[in-house]
């Protein structure tokens, strides 16, 4: 790699570290360490190809996304997250920000390796079904029937979600409308 091309790797590395360490953190089911690991090897795939990389922030999270389904096929252990010390109740009574984190990070982890990623895909990332479906390689009603799948698991592994959406019981009835003569 000559000069020129290693000051463009180092910048895009730079300003867009972050934003894949996150979608890596959710791909792990919340074990940043884990996270960091597959981040830097996937940027050392991408160095190897750089000055061929058209799209490199897409080249790296496709890296990150097949490094993450071979990982979860060698079927290494859940590990446990350790944190100092349990997050703190709001005061009003509901859940903290920290405390629904570490709940969706829970719930998300419990998930099968395929349905998180096509959550993170399709909701974190805001992918289109057919760039999810690309990326996985599968078919776009594969991706939505996992999606619709994957969400109702993860209401029922984790109920206190539902606090940050209204709920259906919730919602008003509908008005009652009356036709309308539509005359030409």
């Amino acid at each position: 790699m000559d000069a020129e091309s290693q000051d463009r790797f180092r910048e895009f590395v730079e300003s867009r570290s972050a934003a894949l360490l996150r979608t890596a953190v959710l791909l792990c089911g919340g074990d940043r360490h884990a996270a960091e690991d597959q981040l830097q090897t996937a940027l050392v795939k991408v160095a190897g190809r750089w000055s061929r990389v058209e799209d490199p922030e897409a080249y790296v999270r496709q890296v990150l996304y097949r490094q993450q389904i071979s990982w979860w096929r060698l079927k290494w252990p859940r590990r446990e997250v350790a944190v100092a010390e349990p997050p703190e109740r709001a005061d009003d009574g509901g859940e903290s920000a920290a405390e629904l984190r570490v709940v969706m990070r829970g719930a998300l982890a419990r998930l099968t390796p395929r349905q998180r990623s096509v959550l993170v895909l399709r909701y974190y990332e805001d992918l289109p079904e057919a760039d999810v479906a690309r990326i996985l390689g599968c078919s776009v009603g594969t991706v939505r029937s996992t999606a619709h799948r994957s969400l109702a698991r993860l209401r029922s592994l984790a109920p206190e979600l539902a606090a940050l959406g209204p709920a259906v019981a919730e919602a008003p009835p509908p008005r009652d409308i009356s036709p309308v003569e539509v005359r030409p």
